[in-house]
Parts: structure tokens; C-alpha cells; sequence
């Protein structure tokens, strides 16, 4: 089983772009393209299979990199709004069992 190395690298979006741009306007595979760029060949595909969803051009149900984005912020704000309600719920015992005194 292969391990993913903690060092993996990252990459600016205009990178990924241009990247995308050559692989999908050369001749070459990708497999070459991302050799010559020194990116993982996984990685290229991914880049590109993501650029095509983007356009419109992936599979049924398949999400944007925007609709990705906003997934990952409102799942951070329902984790937020969870941990409100916890703390809420936990004055609201206290506070009551205080009154009862």
C-alpha cells in the first residue's frame, strides 16, 4: 500500500490552468505533459477532469469547483452553528438547575 508523502506540493491556480490549457492543446499524452512539467501524471488528470466539470462537460452530478468551495464553507458554518447550539444547550441546563436552588 502506498503512502502519500506529507511534502506534496502545491499549486497556484494559474499554474493548474496553464497546465490544463497545454495538456488538453498538445499533442502530447498526459502523462508527458505532466513529466515535462514535473507534476504527478494523477495529478494532471485530476486538474483535468475538474476543468471539464467546470465547463459543463462532466458526468451528472459531478461538482464545480465553486459548488465545492461553497460545500466546504457551509459545512464549516453547520460544524460553527452546531457547536453554538451545544453551548447553548449546556447554559441553558445550567442556568436552569441554578434557579431551582
Amino acid at each position: 500500500m502506498s503512502k502519500k508523502s506529507n511534502t506534496s506540493k502545491r499549486y497556484t491556480a494559474e499554474f493548474k490552468r496553464d497546465a490544463v490549457a497545454l495538456a488538453l492543446s498538445s499533442e502530447k499524452t498526459v502523462t508527458e505533459v505532466a513529466r515535462d512539467l514535473g507534476v504527478s501524471p494523477e495529478g494532471l488528470r485530476g486538474w483535468v477532469k475538474q476543468a471539464k466539470v467546470d465547463r459543463g462537460e462532466g458526468p451528472a452530478g459531478a461538482l464545480t469547483t465553486a459548488e465545492r468551495e461553497e460545500l466546504v464553507r457551509l459545512r464549516r458554518k453547520v460544524r460553527e452553528q452546531e457547536a453554538t447550539i451545544d453551548v447553548l444547550g449546556k447554559a441553558t441546563v445550567f442556568f436552569a438547575q441554578d434557579k431551582m436552588r
